[in-house]
């Protein structure tokens, strides 16, 4: 007797392809609707759903394959007398494979906000075909990946139709129906709930397994959302492991955040210890090497442009773990190539690309906490409110801008140093914000850098006036925090007796 395949896509790029193979492999087809139609019209010999079910499709074609016959076929266990008995009795004939790829709801939210058309879009006979065929993955192959249709005519014709191979299909198929109910969930939530509903799916792609995770004894690997690394992550040289994800993340979020402008950021263990945009990307990444040398020493940096042979060879003078940019060429691969523990990363682009996530989790014991994704807005320093008696320059804004970016991506608590476009000294990580500036004075004095003149940010305001004054100690000329403490009028009077510029944004970027 001849196996049957049910074969019912939304997707249809390779069915006739795959189909054709299936009927030299002794399957007849049965199929639903458009599916139907193309077989018949690329000469694949093919059984109309209505005939199995004895019943016509209706509702606008909402049931169709909602019926025993079909659900009946792909379900009864081969391998009980009573199913097989009842099945015959019943005029239910088995149906062996099922190749189903589900209505296009992804693709219809990111078109349409018509909500009867998003409705129309939900599958309900696909994923159920789908969860009934992995049920039985004992005797029935599920085919969800219109990718996956060579390895499973390789297996049907190779003798690899396992149950081992079946049940790997079998996990990918409810992987499938679950992603699809997440997304559906997910959407009438934002839409209706605001985002926040009793319920939050976070789903992710498996792109790659790390080595390990933090430390050697846990394990680990990377997921995206959407294809967002598939498409704009390229190893170039070495293995991302889970931390080098984690600190490149940060560096080209930094990089990333002045549009097109040569901008460079090297980090260490996820936080900035050199930034610095100028007119080239060698410039900048001097000018960011200078912060905090001995921190860059196997840290990561991210460059927003191209690394020519030029940069790279300034680059190779200090050993650099990760280096991540819009493109890498193959002349600075090969002033690479000799150093066996860097790795390398671009992302086929002139410049960094984000994936501009629109919300952010943070796992903590028990569960997760979910939240709206922070963003500095393009005017939030430009519009931010002038307190002082003294206003800031342009350069000095320009300053301020840079310094206020990176501190709102530096771990709190944090001030960030910015003289002539370059980040000069930061604090980060501190309890106390005062700490944070002193240290980040300290660690400048050290590395023989002059603060004077530079523009301070802080990511939340300043308790007291003591960070005011180490700042006006240093040479400070303008400052830019949220405000909003107690104390906000010590900290302007402050400012005026410096003679500074002070700016309140009024808006905090906490990052814990």
């Amino acid at each position: 007797m001849a196996k049957r395949a049910l074969v019912s896509v939304s997707d249809k790029s390779g069915v006739v392809e795959f189909c054709k193979r299936l009927v030299s492999n002794g399957y007849e087809i049965v199929s639903t609707g458009g599916t139907y139609k193309i077989l018949l019209e690329n000469g694949v010999k093919a059984i109309e759903i209505d005939e199995v079910t004895k019943f016509p499709e209706c509702f606008e074609g909402r049931v169709k394959t909602l019926n025993p016959f079909v659900h009946g076929g792909i379900l009864y266990r081969r391998d009980k007398e009573s199913h097989i008995s009842q099945a015959k009795e019943l005029g239910v004939e088995s149906i062996d494979l099922v190749c189903v790829n589900l209505y296009p709801f992804k693709e219809t939210i990111q078109r349409t906000d018509d909500f009867d058309e998003i409705i129309e879009n939900i599958d309900i006979g696909g994923p159920a075909m789908v969860r009934s065929a992995a049920k039985n993955f004992d005797s029935v192959i599920i085919v969800t990946d219109v990718t996956d249709y060579d390895e499973v005519i390789d297996a049907i014709e190779n003798e690899k139709n396992t149950k081992e191979f079946r049940r790997s299909y079998m996990i990918k198929a409810y992987e499938h129906t679950a992603a699809y109910d997440s997304m559906i969930a997910n959407y009438m939530n934002e839409r209706f709930n605001g985002g926040f509903g009793k319920k939050q799916f976070i789903v992710g792609s498996k792109v790659m397994d790390t080595r390990y995770g933090e430390n050697p004894h846990q394990k680990g690997a990377l997921y995206e959302f959407g294809k967002h690394y598939s498409d704009n992550f390229k190893t170039l040289k070495g293995e991302a492991s889970f931390n080098n994800l984690n600190d490149l993340s940060g560096a080209v979020k930094i990089a990333s955040a002045f549009g097109d402008e040569n901008a460079v950021c090297i980090t260490k263990h996820g936080n900035p210890c050199g930034f610095a945009i100028k007119d080239t990307l060698l410039e900048a990444y001097e000018e960011a090497l200078k912060c905090d040398p001995v921190s860059a020493f196997g840290g990561v940096v991210a460059v927003n442009g191209v690394v020519t042979r030029e940069l790279a060879l300034k680059m190779n003078e200090i050993f650099l773990e990760v280096i991540i940019a819009g493109r890498i060429t193959e002349e600075a691969q090969e002033v690479f190539a000799s150093k066996k523990r860097i790795k390398l990363f671009e992302q086929g682009s002139d410049k960094l690309i984000l994936a501009l996530d629109k919300k952010d989790f943070k796992h903590i014991d028990g569960g997760f906490v979910y939240q709206d994704a922070d963003k500095v807005n393009d005017n939030e320093v430009r519009d931010a409110k002038l307190v002082s008696k003294k206003a800031a320059s342009e350069d000095e804004l320009k300053d301020m801008e840079i310094a206020y970016k990176v501190a709102s991506l530096t771990k709190s608590n944090c001030v960030v140093y910015v003289k002539n476009s370059a980040m000069v000294a930061v604090g980060m990580g501190m309890t106390s914000r005062v700490d944070a500036s002193q240290c980040a004075l300290k660690k400048a004095k050290e590395m023989g850098l002059d603060v004077t003149g530079a523009a301070l940010a802080s990511e939340a305001f300043f308790p007291f006036r003591d960070s005011i004054d180490a700042a006006a100690e240093a040479g400070v000329k303008s400052v830019i925090e949220p405000g909003g403490s107690i104390r906000d009028d010590e900290i302007i009077a402050a400012a005026d007796e410096f003679g500074m510029s002070l700016y309140f944004s009024e808006v905090r970027h906490f990052l814990h």
